[in-house]
């Protein structure tokens, strides 16, 4: 893999159970939502409903799980929930999911599927490699406020993903930042899995997105790493 990702010692403390793979993938075709992204996002809320049958998404044993590191850092997960949980929510709504462009939906449409965060990073906008680490509170974290670039700080012991120019990713996997995520004009891309004890399912997700992210860029460079377990 041409990307480094290494996880902390001081995380792997915090939560022993954490897992993920990386999907890196090249020459890939990006743009507008499709009617066959929108679909798969669609199918996907419905794979959603018939999994979790009446239930909250927080009370998904995988999302268990997922709750119980947030709190181990400090985060208040009903207020701060993990990106699976969020977007299950978010699907189970009446508006459904949002359409952003086919590569985030593709990757939204496993995440809710089988209930597990994934988020894609832009290679060509990755500066050095990729840590998972407990913040010290004086890293940098480029958002946007009203429009205009912000910068922010994790809090203390909060997880975040990180590169060399600061944080991409803050509260694991809560919120990444618009530096690294992918847009109509990413080619090349890395996609995170992440799964919190037995219940993860990530093998079988990570195939799935193999074969969508081969279907909808055909000719794309897909390797599937099996970095952190």
């Amino acid at each position: 893999m041409t990307l480094t990702l290494t996880v902390s010692d001081e995380v792997r403390a915090l939560a022993p159970g954490f897992t993920y793979l990386a999907v890196e993938a090249y020459d890939l075709v990006n743009g507008p939502s499709t009617e066959g992204s929108a679909a798969l996002l669609d199918d996907a809320a419905r794979r959603l409903a018939a999994r979790l049958d009446g239930r909250a998404p927080h009370e998904d044993p995988h999302m268990v799980d997922w709750r119980a590191a947030y709190t181990a850092f400090g985060a208040k997960p009903s207020r701060t929930r993990n990106s699976a949980e969020a977007l299950a929510k978010r699907a189970l709504a009446d508006a459904g999911l949002p359409r952003i462009n086919t590569l985030v939906d593709l990757y939204n449409a496993i995440s809710v599927a089988h209930l597990i965060p994934v988020g894609g990073e832009d290679l060509d906008r990755i500066k050095g490699g990729m840590r998972l680490v407990r913040a010290t509170g004086e890293e940098d974290f480029v958002t946007a406020a009203g429009g205009e670039p912000a910068v922010e700080h994790p809090d203390a012991g909060e997880v975040v993903w990180c590169d060399d120019d600061g944080v991409t990713c803050r509260r694991w996997n809560w919120r990444q930042g618009p530096r690294t995520r992918l847009t109509e004009q990413t080619v090349n891309a890395v996609f995170l899995l992440e799964g919190m004890g037995p219940h993860a399912g990530l093998d079988a997700a990570a195939g799935e997105l193999v074969e969508l992210l081969e279907k909808f860029s055909p000719g794309a460079r897909v390797t599937v790493h099996d970095v952190a377990r």
